[in-house]
């Protein structure tokens, strides 16, 4: 039986690896939440679309005749990557994850660690801010309880409906960004304080070591802890596990 992997993807890294797994024999599709209007073009089949919860995935596996599942979601997917691993026991096929390193504090970091959203909101009580809100759109409401501050937010899509800060300005731009461009934003927008999600990897990393440059204070939001599971941090790496493990 040949290889048909499914990749739940969304990510740099999943890109990656679909521009690989494109260049072998193995059959594979990329499955896209569609929480984002402007999705990536790929070399292989796509999805777009929940798949209603464990017992959704297990049936797509079964029904596609799906034999390796990779979750390249974002390190924040939590759910979805718990899903997965349930999926997977439940279908008993291989699941191995692509992601990429957390980002490590470094000396001239100015960070204050929080463990999740709720806490990073909380952190936001006092007086008036310039906030560089670096978080996503999924979240910003978890923020309406300070609403003195001023927002930046950086947003892969325009809202259809402008977030409830009165004080705020919305940049439209998807990622890698360089360490000079958001030196550049933090600056022009006098920001005093970022509040962003541990993601790692490098395309969002520019706007810390602007902060870091700019003696910029971060709150940091820690990933959510996710059970055990194989774990890779390059496509090549996930493209030989698959030819071994067939």
């Amino acid at each position: 039986m040949p290889q048909n992997l499914l990749i739940l993807g969304g990510t740099t890294e999943a890109s990656s690896l679909a521009h690989l797994i494109s260049k072998t024999e193995f059959n594979a599709t990329i499955s896209y939440a569609g929480r984002v209007e402007r999705i990536r073009q790929q070399p292989i089949q796509k999805r777009i679309g929940g798949f209603g919860g464990v017992a959704g995935l297990a049936s797509y596996i079964t029904s596609n005749g799906i034999t390796h599942l990779v979750d390249a979601t974002h390190p924040f997917a939590a759910q979805m990557s718990q899903n997965a691993i349930l999926a997977c026991q439940q279908t008993n096929i291989p699941l191995a994850a692509l992601t990429r390193p957390q980002w490590q504090k470094q000396k001239a970091d100015n960070w204050h660690l929080v463990p999740d959203i709720k806490a990073a909101a909380a952190a936001l009580d006092g007086d008036p801010k310039r906030v560089m809100l670096a978080i996503g759109r999924m979240h910003l409401a978890q923020f309406y309880n300070n609403l003195q501050h001023f927002y930046l937010l950086r947003l892969v899509d325009k809202p259809e409906v402008p977030p409830a800060f009165p004080n705020q300005l919305i940049e439209v731009s998807r990622g890698p960004f360089t360490t000079a461009q958001d030196t550049l934003l933090l600056s022009n927008y006098e920001i005093d304080l970022i509040v962003a999600k541990n993601a790692g990897g490098k395309a969002a990393y520019a706007k810390i070591e602007a902060a870091r440059q700019l003696e910029i204070k971060v709150i940091m939001i820690e990933r959510p802890v996710i059970a055990d599971r194989l774990t890779f941090y390059n496509p090549e790496e996930v493209v030989h596990w698959i030819s071994v493990s067939g």
